[in-house]
């Protein structure tokens, strides 16, 4: 059995996650000890108990301590299977990173997930950068990936839900696909209508002063709890804001527009969070792509790759280029 400590380096949720996805494809067995240790709440999380569920449901996994607050999880994969999972996190804890350790495992022998949680929380990327910079980022690998949004869900009330279905992917190497693709997308729930576009105008209006003029969405919605969210992107950098009581809306859609305009002048060809959520499939598939430093995610996705004999070169020259 592999052993991990999960207190090193970035020491959340992503060891958890991408060691149960590496485990699954694999079909090593893993315990994660040390997890969360040093967050202000230590150990499993009700979003990272759901996030192993889903892993779990595809693999006919056994799995001992995934509970909330656990600090010790014991990982030990069967078959990875075409299944049809469903997750409710019973609370707003993130959809978008619960399909991240699930899509790998997935894109093995296709199925589909139905998740409800949060699509758009604090400390995760929305649902609109999965499917607007993730997804088209990994090109071929992610063809026969739909992704549905049924209900926005923001935190603290969640009750969002997405449903994804995956066809079985034939191995190809990384190399992110840069397409001319842009948008602002402007989003909110059991708010007035003027708040989502008030969001996008301000998210304009920067670009506009900066000579990029996207295209603009808009989206409202009902649903249990309130909330907003602005997404900016192209290509494959992107950049998002939340709402909170307090924050006029053109805030929200400023710090959005700020938040791209940096990713993209920065060097690489993807902004740093796609750099560190590329890396599982840079690992198993190979390829090479650029980014613009090394985070201290990206070191722990590349450390626990290793472990599993996946091993990722780093070559730092202005801009970080990861190679497998």
């Amino acid at each position: 059995m592999l052993k991990i400590d999960g207190s090193l380096l970035e020491g959340g949720g992503q060891i958890v996650r991408t060691a149960v996805a590496l485990s699954a494809v694999t079909g090593t067995p893993v315990e994660i000890t040390r997890i969360r240790e040093k967050r202000k709440r230590p150990g499993l999380g009700n979003q990272h108990c759901a996030a192993v569920r889903a892993v779990a449901a595809s693999c006919d996994a056994r799995v001992s301590g995934n509970a909330p607050g656990g600090r010790t999880l014991q990982f030990l994969p069967g078959l990875v299977t075409n299944k049809e999972v469903t997750v409710d996190v019973g609370t707003a804890g993130s959809i978008p990173l619960i399909i991240q350790a699930w899509l790998p495992v997935a894109l093995e022998q296709g199925g589909s997930l139905e998740v409800r949680g949060g699509t758009e929380v604090p400390l995760s990327p929305t649902i609109d950068y999965l499917t607007e910079v993730f997804l088209p980022a990994l090109g071929p690998l992610a063809g026969g990936v739909a992704v549905e949004v049924g209900q926005r869900g923001y935190y603290p009330a969640g009750g969002g839900l997405v449903r994804v279905r995956v066809s079985p992917s034939e191995p190809e190497p990384v190399r992110v696909m840069i397409r001319d693709s842009s948008g602002i997308r402007s989003c909110s729930a059991s708010l007035p209508g003027h708040v989502a576009e008030r969001q996008a105008a301000s998210a304009a209006s920067v670009l506009a002063k900066h000579g990029e003029k996207f295209p603009v969405s808009i989206q409202r919605t009902g649903g249990p709890g309130i909330g907003s969210s602005c997404t900016v992107w192209k290509g494959a950098k992107g950049s998002s804001a939340l709402g909170r009581i307090g924050l006029p809306a053109e805030n929200v859609g400023e710090a959005a527009a700020w938040g791209f305009l940096e990713a993209f002048r920065s060097a690489g060809e993807t902004d740093l969070y796609l750099g560190d959520q590329l890396l599982v499939y840079l690992g198993r598939y190979g390829g090479a792509y650029t980014t613009g430093a090394l985070t201290l995610h990206a070191r722990t996705v590349c450390w626990i790759l290793d472990l599993f004999g996946f091993p990722v070169s780093v070559r730092e020259d202005g801009a970080v280029e990861f190679s497998a």
